[in-house]
């Protein structure tokens, strides 16, 4: 198979026009709207939960570790504007991964890095991009992003929606937790 064969293969193939979803957990929520949502292509961004066993949970069941669920958000893009695999190198660079348990300040199950794939095509480009990531040296610990099936994403209430347009203040507050730290020591280069 040829290289441009295994490139189609890893690519849906979706009507022109078609909008596709992605989903991605890396920390407390609020902070993973605006770095996408500021992207060409993307049609917009929700605040939610995903990933565990109870049924429409709220944000206190969430926040007690207890429903297995992580906040997340997830992309309604253009993969014509926005191609998957430019928005997996949006992410790393967003996140930290190689901290499992958490994000900066946001400790818990609830704020673990994961990728949620929707198709085989998103999963093999996740898949590849975690060993790019993990092959280029940038970081001296491994890479513990999860790479994992996608599940029920249930919006969170609508005061989480696009907070760092609702609450700047507050959000610059919880941006100053380290992220914006983090990102410059590794992307900044």
């Amino acid at each position: 198979m040829t290289e441009n064969n295994k490139q189609a293969k890893a690519t849906d193939t979706k009507p022109k026009g078609a909008l596709d979803t992605a989903i991605f957990a890396g920390g407390c929520f609020w902070c993973m709207v605006s770095p996408f949502d500021k992207l060409p292509g993307i049609e917009k961004v929700v605040s939610g939960y995903t990933g565990g066993h109870v049924a429409n949970p709220t944000y206190e069941e969430v926040c007690t570790g207890k429903t297995g669920h992580t906040e997340a958000v997830e992309i309604t893009f253009d993969p014509e504007k926005m191609p998957y695999q430019k928005l997996l190198q949006y992410y790393w660079q967003v996140t930290d991964p190689t901290d499992a348990m958490g994000q900066f300040q946001d400790r818990g199950d609830q704020y673990r890095p994961v990728i949620y794939y929707n198709s085989p095509a998103q999963k093999e480009a996740a898949e590849k991009s975690k060993q790019e990531l993990a092959e280029s040296g940038k970081f001296d610990d491994p890479i513990v992003t999860q790479i994992e099936p996608a599940q029920p994403f249930y919006p969170a209430e609508e005061y989480h929606q696009d907070f760092y347009k609702k609450d700047p203040l507050r959000y610059a507050m919880e941006e100053a937790g380290g992220r914006e730290k983090f990102i410059k020591e590794h992307w900044d280069k």
